[in-house]
């Protein structure tokens, strides 16, 4: 704040001085010699004071120099001003906050310690519009903005930043946060904002977990156990976790995805031998159906109803058809 009045107070100084000045010098009101500071600093010069004495004459032109001085300074501070940083950054930030907002069916990290950078890399990696939610401005430095990933400082446990961040419009949600308390207030906050929201969550043991639970986060991580089963995995069937690894690989064109289908959904009420599925390249591993019912793999006589999770396998064009689909109503 203080940068924005430095030039106006210089400014009222100098006219203070002025005035003053004439004064002493010619012995005309206080008024008159304000008005005349003021014609001489602003350059118009329309009568010079009078009686013009050498005095005078000095002083005159010592005050225009000063004044000279001052609007040079205050254009080069009003020039730094336009390219502060402080500046930039809000631009950027303003303008950050209009692309989250033109977002839809993208994804939430909240936090990014080592495994929100890991969860980012991935979702780039497979092409996924997400943001990032993390309390710590020191962690968006340049080499962050210079991959242009979306992302906004707050408290991702507020309700005001997971509006911001497009929570209603979202696809998913995954907090990372360092505790399992913040993890917890951030499942809360999400579900009561979003009722149907896919939320996955951290947690450092089994009793943070059925609280993350119950809260209504779709799935809890424990990182520590969910490695150990996968290492004793890689210990027991080699060649499948192999496969597995390499399907989530970056550059490999194909994947396992989990897709709904919505309540309109042109497929709702046809048995999978007649969608043509399998003509579009995909191959259905299994369906869960609304009731939490698992069938793998699904017969072709298979109703697809609405809210089935279809687990599906293919490249990306091939998953991106099925979602096309999906998404097709009867109307169309």
């Amino acid at each position: 704040m203080r940068r924005f009045t430095q030039i106006p107070m210089l400014i009222a100084a100098l006219l203070l001085i002025g005035t003053i000045g004439l004064h002493l010098l010619t012995g005309q009101s206080l008024l008159d010699c304000f008005y005349q500071s003021m014609i001489l600093l602003t350059t118009v010069g329309c009568r010079e004071p009078d009686p013009l004495t050498t005095g005078t004459k000095l002083f005159i032109m010592g005050y225009l120099t000063c004044g000279i001085g001052v609007v040079t300074f205050g254009g080069v501070r009003f020039g730094q001003l336009l390219m502060n940083t402080d500046l930039q950054a809000l631009l950027e930030r303003r303008r950050m906050e209009k692309d989250i907002g033109q977002l839809a069916n993208h994804f939430i990290v909240c936090g990014f310690g080592r495994m929100g950078e890991t969860l980012c890399e991935y979702l780039e990696s497979r092409r996924q519009p997400f943001v990032v939610i993390d309390d710590n401005p020191q962690l968006f430095d340049d080499k962050f903005r210079a991959r242009h990933w979306k992302y906004l400082c707050g408290d991702a446990s507020q309700d005001e930043v997971l509006q911001r961040a497009g929570v209603k419009h979202a696809r998913g949600l995954t907090t990372v946060l360092p505790t399992d308390a913040d993890n917890l207030y951030v499942v809360l906050s999400a579900r009561l904002l979003c009722p149907k929201l896919q939320i996955v969550a951290r947690a450092s043991d089994d009793r943070a977990s059925q609280k993350m639970t119950q809260a209504g986060a779709t799935r809890v991580m424990n990182p520590l156990s969910s490695g150990a089963i996968r290492m004793a995995r890689f210990m027991l069937s080699p060649s499948i976790e192999n496969f597995v690894e390499v399907a989530e690989s970056e550059g490999v064109d194909w994947e396992i995805a989990d897709v709904q289908v919505p309540e309109k959904s042109a497929l709702v009420g046809l048995r999978l031998s007649e969608t043509g599925l399998r003509d579009s390249g995909i191959m259905l591993l299994g369906i869960r159906k609304a009731s939490g019912q698992k069938i793998f793999p699904p017969p072709g006589n298979l109703l697809i109803e609405r809210g089935d999770n279809m687990f599906a396998f293919g490249n990306s064009d091939s998953v991106a058809k099925l979602t096309a689909m999906l998404e097709k109503t009867k109307a169309e």
